[in-house]
């Protein structure tokens, strides 16, 4: 996937960015772009977020998804924990994350618990990340 061309990854790093000013945009906190391209196959880049409710959670994916639709870009698939999800699953409620595969953009929204546990960061240590402003 990665390096296929010049104008591509400029596309797949101006989706990063778009995507992380519209995770943002709807107050998620500590997002981070990890460049990928030199280190990996799996996408290009990842975007990591934190939200601070299940709400939220849901509402990033949402505002995410349109954003990038806007663009014409469209989200493959979309998985994890929503809030429906962990309304059935009681007072024992365990970390929430979404995760949305955007083709060269791997979208990761995560609970405050949820960040802690998988350290995407630490996992991929190695990659660089892009500064995602404000």
């Amino acid at each position: 996937m990665p390096n296929a061309s010049p104008g591509r990854d400029l596309d797949s790093q101006a989706m990063a960015l778009l995507a992380a000013r519209a995770a943002l945009e709807k107050q998620a906190e500590d997002a981070v772009i990890l460049d990928l391209r030199t280190i990996s196959t799996v996408a290009d880049f990842f975007l990591v977020c934190t939200a601070g409710s299940s709400r939220q959670l849901t509402a990033l994916k949402d505002h995410i998804e349109a954003t990038l639709a806007q663009r014409g870009r469209t989200v493959w698939h979309t998985e994890g924990g929503t809030a429906s999800a962990a309304a059935s699953r009681g007072p024992m409620e365990e970390p929430q994350w979404i995760l949305m595969d955007c083709g060269d953009l791997i979208v990761h929204l995560f609970d405050q618990r949820a960040r802690a546990f998988y350290r995407l960061e630490d996992l991929w240590a190695d990659a660089p990340r892009i500064p995602v402003g404000a």
